[in-house]
């Protein structure tokens, strides 16, 4: 994926946090790509009851290769910008694991 450099990813004592704009109810879950500062991901999951926010945290652990429980979410639960905690990786690790997705 190009464009990571872009990408808002703050050091955390815990891990990176990654700006992420969520697009729920869409046909395909995947990571689409760079949107400004956020990684676009979209979801077929609805946006009610924390079902959206738990696909994206799939889809974001799949294309970081790490296990879903070290993936969480720790800003916007209700807004289209959210921001997803990467636990064990630091913001350069998550840009090699994007730049590979």
């Amino acid at each position: 994926m190009n464009d990571v450099d872009q990408l808002t990813i703050r050091e955390g004592p815990l891990g990176a946090v990654l700006a992420v704009k969520a697009v729920p109810g869409s046909s395909r879950d995947r990571v689409v790509g760079v949107l400004g500062d956020c990684l676009k991901v979209t979801t077929s999951a609805a946006p009610e009851k924390g079902k959206a926010n738990a696909a994206i945290a799939r889809i974001l652990a799949a294309a970081m290769g790490v296990e879903r429980r070290r993936v969480e979410l720790v800003g916007g639960p209700a807004s289209p910008r959210k921001e997803f905690r990467i636990e064990g990786l630091s913001a350069a690790e998550v840009r090699q694991a994007l730049r590979k997705a």
